[in-house]
């Protein structure tokens, strides 16, 4: 919730002025602001509506919609400024060049600095982000640390779940967001932090306590001119705007890069080298997770991680690293770890008492389906069976690439569709079974997914691994713009039922 009181719009220019932003108000200044929002059709009574230019058209030709709902007042640039005095001289209104780079600011004054009364711990990276956070909020909680998470899974607040649309919400949502946590009390609160969502803005306004880089690899290319303009936008984390200190994995050259270049302290964290700041070793890996030692300035403590995978070793390392660094004890939370649950749709295990493993993972990038084969493999006895597609509307070059990582790791490979969303789905699955010629697999192509999981389940025999990748947690699939009821999880389970 807001402060009940709201903020007048001559209190928040004259604030942003002081901060050195560019902003200029005019209409009735008195005017009080309880709520922010980017959506006309989500507007509560009180709120200021942030009117940006879209891909559609500029979000202030919904201003008469926005003030119908109760919009008291708008924040927008100079088009948005002309559109709204065509409709009604005299609106309340804050012009700023762009909006998106100051909407956080703006938001965060609304609902009162929220951020301030939370240790803030922000993760980027390619992969990795949702388990690293949800094993620190797993760690934390049974360290006895009131917490909270924000990320692809959603939002967990104090052991409960409360659903939100994006990686990173909109920064007006993640601030109404941080108002309600620092109002319940939650003392500690873990985010991943998406490229798209520091380009877009969605975490202005505030700093985090601790910045975590995992690692990057291949994936938004759509939205990121090249691989280096993708390392620029998860590396803009590391500056004093964003957060205070960081700890990065330089486990890959782009973490060695970031590392050097970072323009806050940071400290090294590493699965292999044991001249990084925080590091293991008594590494040992099993089908159910793994047990290590963490060391790190100061600290020497026994961990697990109950998500199996050595990459699981990497995330968990750095979820303990981040606790520290906040002001936590490294033991607790990482005995906290140990005994927490796993991670949604994170080589999640789906046991209905049969003589083989299925495993759902949200694998949906090479690199990801690279290391969830690296760790099954090992595991298993006879055949391994991989269920994939790729979204439609995304990076298509990494389709041939999963096809041929699919195709080389796995005996048997099911191509089938993802979220097609407005592509053409057998387009996609073609352009994923380029990629698979010479392959070891023997390779299917079963384009209606709940078919193609079947498929796999029911070829399955004692010893054999089933991986169905791709959509882990997601509980619908995007067909022609129509979001359907699917959830992997719960398909595999309805096959092996029978």
């Amino acid at each position: 919730m807001p402060r009940a009181d709201g903020r007048s719009l001559a209190d928040l220019t004259g604030r942003l002025v002081r901060e050195g932003l560019t902003v200029r108000g005019s209409g009735d200044l008195d005017i009080r602001v309880s709520g922010v929002t980017l959506d006309s059709r989500r507007v509560s009574p009180g709120d200021l509506y942030a009117a940006v230019p879209g891909s559609h058209g500029h979000g202030a030709a919904y201003w008469p919609q926005a003030r119908d709902a109760g919009a008291v007042a708008v924040v927008t640039d100079a088009d948005g400024v002309a559109l709204i005095q065509n409709d009604a001289a005299g609106v309340p209104t804050l012009e700023v060049p762009i909006v998106r780079p100051v909407l956080g600011r703006v938001s965060a004054l609304v609902y009162g600095e929220p951020a301030t009364a939370l240790r803030m711990i922000g993760v980027t990276g390619t992969q990795g982000k949702t388990t690293t956070t949800r094993l620190l909020e797993s760690g934390l909680t049974e360290a006895g640390v009131p917490a909270a998470v924000v990320g692809t899974v959603g939002t967990r607040m104090l052991g409960e779940d409360v659903s939100s649309a994006l990686t990173t919400p909109e920064a007006p949502d993640l601030q109404r967001l941080l108002r309600r946590m620092a109002d319940r009390g939650v003392e500690a609160c873990a985010m991943e932090v998406s490229s798209h969502a520091l380009v877009m803005g969605r975490v202005g306004g505030f700093v985090f306590d601790v910045a975590v880089f995992l690692n990057l690899g291949r994936d938004h290319l759509d939205f990121h001119r090249d691989m280096d303009d993708y390392f620029a936008a998860k590396a803009s984390l590391f500056e004093t705007d964003h957060a205070r200190r960081g700890l990065v994995n330089v486990d890959d050259d782009w973490g060695l890069r970031l590392a050097r270049q970072a323009g806050v302290p940071v400290q090294t964290l590493s699965t292999r080298h044991r001249d990084a700041d925080w590091w293991v070793d008594r590494v040992d890996l099993a089908p159910t997770g793994a047990t290590f030692r963490v060391h790190g300035p100061g600290v020497e403590v026994a961990a697990g991680c109950p998500v199996p995978g050595g990459f699981n070793v990497a995330n968990t390392l750095a979820a303990v690293a981040a606790a520290a660094t906040a002001g936590y004890d490294a033991q607790s939370v990482a005995t906290g770890i140990a005994a927490g649950p796993g991670v949604p749709g994170r080589l999640e295990r789906i046991d209905e008492g049969q003589e083989f493993v299925v495993v759902v993972d949200y694998a949906h990038k090479p690199d990801a389906l690279s290391a969830a084969i690296a760790t099954l493999r090992p595991l298993t006895e006879r055949r391994l069976m991989i269920v994939l597609g790729a979204g439609g509307d995304r990076d298509a070059g990494k389709r041939p690439l999963m096809g041929e990582i699919a195709a080389a790791g796995a005996d048997l490979l099911v191509v089938t569709d993802d979220n097609p969303r407005n592509e053409d789905p057998a387009a996609i699955r073609a352009a994923i079974l380029e990629g698979t010629t010479g392959g070891r697999a023997e390779v299917l192509e079963v384009g209606d997914r709940r078919a193609a999981i079947a498929e796999a389940v029911n070829r399955a025999g004692p010893g054999d691994v089933v991986l169905v990748a791709g959509k882990g947690h997601e509980s619908g699939q995007e067909v022609a713009g129509v979001l359907h009821p699917f959830d992997d999880r719960e398909v595999a389970r309805e096959v092996l039922r029978g």
